[in-house]
C-alpha cells in the first residue's frame, strides 16, 4: 500500500451526510428512489449458563464479551442439553458465541471430546480459526483442514486437533472417504457446527444434506450421535430447512436480542444515458441506464475519497474486477497513489492473494474492496462504514447479510442497493415494500433429487456397505436409487447389504457444476492466474474471450477442455466479449398440472440441449457491437425440472396478440418471468434458464418454459409452480410499470439471451400475462393434478383416464386437460429464450 496516500481509515462521515454527498453528484435527477431508516436496537443480555466453566467466561471477557445476549444463551442451553438447534438471527448478532459456548465448554469438561465445524467458504473457516485460537484455551488445539492445508500438517490435525474447521467439500472428498484414519476423532465427536447454513440451497444444498447423513452414518458406526448446531442468517422457516439439511428434528432460535446500530438503507437507480449523438430518433428508441458497475465504481471511489471504509458487493467475478479497476482509476486521477487503497476479491484467486487481501482489509491498509459474495458470510470485518450492493443479490436474506457487513461495531452504517438495468432490480427499487418489512425467503433444497441422491449413495457405499437401515437415513427415493445403481453395475447386492463394485471412489461434484475447474494460465510464462468452474468455462474462457484478473486484462488464445486449461496473453482491448448460445428443449414427463381453460400450468422433467456457438465483441465505451465470431464448442445436455405454461392461440388472438407478434410476446414474458422468479425462490437469474416458442412440438401450443439450470433440478421450478399466481403477477406489473416504450433491460431484455433479445414485444407480453392471470386461480396450484402414473392419483373425475391421449386445442380455445406426450424425435423450431 502507498504510505503517502492522504486518506486514512477512520469513522468517515455520518451515513446521512455521506448519502447526501453521494446524491449530489447527480444534478439533473435524484438517483435515490427510497430511503429506509432501520432504527438502532438495544441489547438484552442474559447470565452465563451455570455449566459454562470460569476459564471460558474469562476467555470471552478478554475478548470483550462480559455476558451473552439472550438468544445466544437460549441456543447454547438447548445444544448443551442435547437438542439439535439452529440459531437464525441477523448479521453481527453473535451467532458464533451461541455455538462456541456449548462446544468449547464440552471440550474443556471432557478432554476426549471433539468438535467439527463446517463453513461454506475457506475465508469464513479461517476467520473462525482466528477467533477460537484467540481465546487461548488449553487443550482445544483448533486447526483448519481444507485444500490449502499442507500435507505435512494433516496427520497432526487428524491425531491431535479437537476442534477441526473445514468445509463440506473437504468432508466429502477427504474426511469421510478416509474415515478409518479419522476414527479416533469421529468416535468422540460431540458437536457438528454448520455455519451459514442458509447458503446450502439448490443442488449444492441437496448434496450437503447427504454429506451430513453420511457423517451421521459413520459416527453411528462408532456408537456416537453428535449434536448438530446450525447458524443461519434470518430465513423463512429455519427449523424446517435445518431439518431437511440434517435429517433431524431441529429447534429454532429466531428472536435477535443483540444490540444493533442504525442503518440508513438507500435504493439507488442509475440515471438514463442521453441518446448517442448519431442515434436516429424514432418512436421505439430505447434509452438505457448507466451501468450499475460504473455507478458502483464511482460510489466506491467517492466513499474512499471521503475516508469511508467501504465494501462493494458485485454479482460476478468479472464485475468485481471492473468495479475495482474503475474505482482505482478514478482515485488515481484525483490523488495519485490513492487507487492502491482499493482492490478486488473473488473466488479463483490463489490462496496467498486471498489471505493478503483479508489481512489488508482487517488492518485498514485497504479502504475499499470490490468483492463477490465470497465476503458476504460472517467474516469479521470490524470497522466498515458503508456497503454498496451492485445489483439485487438474489434473496432478501443475502441483501441483509451483505448490508450487515457495515456497522459491525454497533456504529451507524450506510447501505446502498444499486439497481442493474434488469426487471427485478427495477421492480424492487420502485416497490420498497417488497424489500422492507417482509420476511425473508425459505431456503430451497431437495435431497430427494435423484441426480443427487444416487451419486451420494454410491459415495456412502464406497465408504461402507449400505444396509436397509441406511436407506431410511437417506430418505425418500433411496430404495429406487439403490436399485438403479445395482442395475447400472455400480453396486452389488449381498445378504449383508449393497457393496461398491469399483476400485476407484465415485467422482461427485457437490457444487453441481458437472465439470472440473479450468486453470487459466499465462501462455508466455506458464504462470497460473486462477481458475474458473467447468460449467462456466464455455462462456468465460472460450477462445477470444477477454478475462480479467486483479484489474489486468487478458485475451484467451486457446481452451483445452480435455486438459482443463485455458491459455491467455496480456492485452488491453477496447472491447468486451459476450458468448451466445442456442438451446432446444423436449418434455420428458409431467409431474403435475393445472387445467385453467385456455391456459395450462405444468411441472415436469425436461431435456435441455445447449451449445455456445459464437461470441460478440462490443465496444467498452458505447456497447456497440463490433462483430460476431463463430465458436466450435461441444453441446451440453441437461435433464432437469421445469415449470411451463401453455395458452391457446384463440385466447391470444382474443387478447389482441396477432399471430406475427406471438413469438416476441412469449419471449418477452419469458425473460421477465425469469427475472422475477428470484422474488419467490432462493435463486438468481443465473440459476435458471428458459425457452419460449409459438408452437412447441411437445405441447402443440404457444408455450413458455422456465427450468432449473442444474441436473435433476434444484427446487426452483417447484417453487415457481406453487407460487405461479404471485410470481406472474409481479412479472406482469414489472413490465407494465416500466417507463420504456418498446422494452428495455429494466423489463423484458435479458443480459444472457441466446437470441440477442430478438424478437421482443413488450405490449404483447403484458397481454400474454393478462390471459394467464385471468384464468389461473389465485392459489395457482390449488386444483393441480398429479399425472396418472407419476406415483400419485388424479384428484378429480375430469383427470385423463390414460396418459397416452394427445393434447388438443378445441374450438373453445381450451388447451385441454391432458398434457401433451413427450416426443423425443422433435425439437422446437423458432424457439427463443433466456438460456442458463
Amino acid at each position: 500500500m502507498n504510505p503517502a496516500a492522504t486518506v486514512t481509515a477512520g469513522p468517515g462521515r455520518p451515513p446521512a451526510e455521506l448519502l447526501r454527498r453521494l446524491r449530489a453528484r447527480h444534478h439533473a435527477t435524484d438517483p435515490v428512489t427510497h430511503v429506509e431508516r432501520v432504527p438502532p436496537r438495544a441489547g438484552e443480555p442474559a447470565p452465563w449458563p451455570q455449566w459454562a466453566p470460569e476459564e471460558l467466561r474469562t476467555a470471552f471477557a478478554r475478548r470483550g464479551v462480559v455476558a451473552p445476549w439472550r438468544h445466544q444463551s437460549e441456543a447454547a442451553e438447548l445444544a448443551y442439553a442435547g437438542q439439535h438447534v439452529v440459531v437464525a438471527t441477523g448479521t453481527a448478532s453473535g451467532k458464533s458465541l451461541a455455538y462456541q459456548l456449548p462446544a468449547l465448554a464440552t471440550l474443556l469438561a471432557d478432554p476426549r471430546a471433539t468438535v467439527l465445524y463446517l463453513a461454506p467458504t475457506k475465508a469464513l473457516a479461517a476467520d473462525q480459526l482466528r477467533a477460537v485460537t484467540g481465546l487461548e484455551l488449553d487443550g482445544v488445539r483448533p486447526a483448519c483442514y481444507d485444500g490449502d492445508t499442507p500435507r505435512t500438517e494433516r496427520e497432526w490435525i487428524r491425531r491431535h486437533s479437537r476442534f477441526v474447521l473445514t468445509n463440506p467439500d473437504m468432508l466429502h472428498h477427504g474426511i469421510l472417504p478416509g474415515h478409518a484414519h479419522w476414527s479416533g476423532f469421529l468416535r468422540r465427536l460431540a458437536y457438528v457446527v454448520v455455519d451459514e447454513c442458509h447458503t446450502y440451497r439448490g443442488v449444492f444444498g441437496s448434496h450437503v444434506a447427504h454429506v451430513l447423513r453420511r457423517l451421521r452414518r459413520q459416527c453411528a458406526r462408532f456408537g456416537r450421535t453428535p449434536v448438530f448446531l446450525l447458524a443461519s442468517a434470518t430465513s423463512g422457516d429455519p427449523a424446517a430447512t435445518a431439518g431437511r439439511l440434517t435429517g433431524l428434528p431441529v429447534t429454532a432460535v429466531t428472536e435477535d436480542t443483540s444490540p444493533r446500530g442504525g442503518v440508513t438503507f438507500a435504493l439507488w437507480e442509475p440515471p438514463l444515458l442521453p441518446p448517442a449523438a448519431d442515434a436516429v430518433v424514432t418512436d421505439d428508441l430505447t434509452q438505457v441506464r448507466r451501468s450499475a458497475l460504473r455507478e458502483t465504481a464511482d460510489l466506491l471511489a467517492d466513499s474512499v475519497a471521503e475516508g469511508v471504509r467501504t465494501l462493494a458487493f458485485v454479482r460476478s467475478r468479472r464485475g468485481a474486477e471492473v468495479v475495482a479497476a474503475n474505482a482505482r482509476r478514478a482515485l488515481d486521477e484525483a490523488v495519485p497513489g490513492l487507487g492502491e487503497r482499493v482492490a478486488a476479491y473473488r473466488a479463483g484467486y490463489l490462496r496467498e492473494e486471498r489471505r493478503e487481501l483479508e489481512r489488508a482489509l482487517l488492518h485498514g491498509d485497504l479502504l475499499g474492496l470490490a468483492s463477490t459474495n465470497a465476503l458476504e458470510l460472517g467474516v469479521d470485518l470490524v470497522g466498515l462504514d458503508a456497503v454498496l450492493i451492485c445489483g439485487w443479490p438474489g434473496t432478501r436474506a443475502s441483501l441483509w447479510q451483505q448490508a450487515g457487513r457495515a456497522g459491525r461495531s454497533g456504529d451507524e452504517a450506510l447501505a446502498v442497493l444499486v439497481a442493474r438495468d434488469d426487471p427485478l432490480d427495477t421492480y424492487l427499487v420502485h416497490h420498497p415494500e417488497a424489500l422492507f418489512g417482509r420476511p425473508v425467503e425459505a431456503t430451497v433444497l431437495d435431497p430427494a433429487n435423484p441426480y443427487v441422491l444416487a451419486p451420494q449413495l454410491a459415495c456412502a457405499a464406497a465408504e461402507a456397505p449400505l444396509t436397509a437401515a441406511d436407506l431410511d437415513l437417506f430418505g425418500d427415493g433411496a430404495k429406487e436409487a439403490v436399485e438403479g445403481l445395482v442395475e447400472a453395475g455400480a453396486l452389488r447386492q449381498r445378504p449383508t447389504g449393497w457393496y461398491w463394485r469399483h476400485r476407484e471412489r465415485p467422482e461427485v461434484d457437490l457444487r453441481g457444476e458437472g465439470a472440473a475447474p479450468v486453470c487459466v494460465v499465462e501462455a508466455a510464462t506458464g504462470r497460473l492466474l486462477g481458475t474458473v468452474d467447468g460449467g462456466s468455462s464455455h462462456f468465460l474462457v472460450h477462445p477470444g474471450a477477454v478475462y480479467l484478473h486483479q484489474g489486468v486484462s487478458y485475451v484467451v488464445d486457446a481452451l483445452d477442455l480435455d486438459d482443463g486449461c485455458a491459455l491467455v496473453h496480456a492485452e488491453e482491448p477496447d472491447w468486451s466479449t459476450h458468448a451466445r448460445d442456442v438451446t432446444s428443449l423436449s418434455v420428458v414427463s409431467v409431474r403435475s398440472y393445472l387445467d385453467a381453460g385456455p391456459v395450462g400450468l405444468f411441472l415436469g422433467e425436461v431435456d435441455v440441449t445447449s451449445q455456445v456457438v459464437s461470441y460478440q465483441r462490443r465496444r467498452i465505451a458505447s456497447g456497440e457491437v463490433i462483430d460476431t465470431r463463430p465458436l466450435d464448442l461441444p453441446a451440453r445436455e441437461l435433464r432437469t425440472v421445469a415449470v411451463w405454461f401453455t395458452l391457446s392461440p384463440q385466447s391470444l388472438a382474443a387478447a389482441g396478440v396477432e399471430a406475427a407478434d406471438v413469438p416476441g410476446a412469449l419471449h418477452a414474458a419469458e425473460h421477465a418471468a425469469i427475472g422475477l422468479l428470484p422474488l419467490m425462490a432462493t435463486c438468481d437469474r443465473w440459476d435458471i434458464g428458459g425457452l419460449s416458442t409459438a408452437v412447441h412440438p411437445d405441447t402443440e401450443a404457444p408455450t413458455v418454459f422456465v427450468y432449473d439450470g442444474h441436473p435433476g433440478g434444484a427446487g426452483f421450478a417447484e417453487r415457481a409452480y406453487r407460487t405461479a399466481a404471485g410470481w406472474l403477477t409481479a412479472t406482469r406489473d414489472a413490465i407494465a410499470e416500466c417507463g420504456c416504450e418498446a422494452g428495455c433491460p429494466s423489463c423484458v431484455q435479458s443480459p444472457k439471451c441466446g437470441n440477442g433479445n430478438n424478437p421482443l414485444s413488450k405490449p404483447g407480453a403484458v397481454r400474454v400475462l393478462d390471459v394467464v392471470l385471468a384464468n389461473l386461480p389465485a392459489a395457482a396450484s390449488a386444483p393441480a393434478r398429479a399425472r396418472p402414473g407419476d406415483g400419485g392419483p388424479a384428484t378429480d373425475a375430469s383427470a385423463p383416464a390414460s396418459a397416452s391421449a394427445p393434447a388438443s386445442t378445441g374450438t373453445d380455445g381450451r388447451t385441454g386437460s391432458v398434457p401433451a406426450l413427450p416426443r423425443q424425435d422433435r425439437t422446437p423450431t423458432g424457439s427463443t429464450g433466456d438460456h442458463g
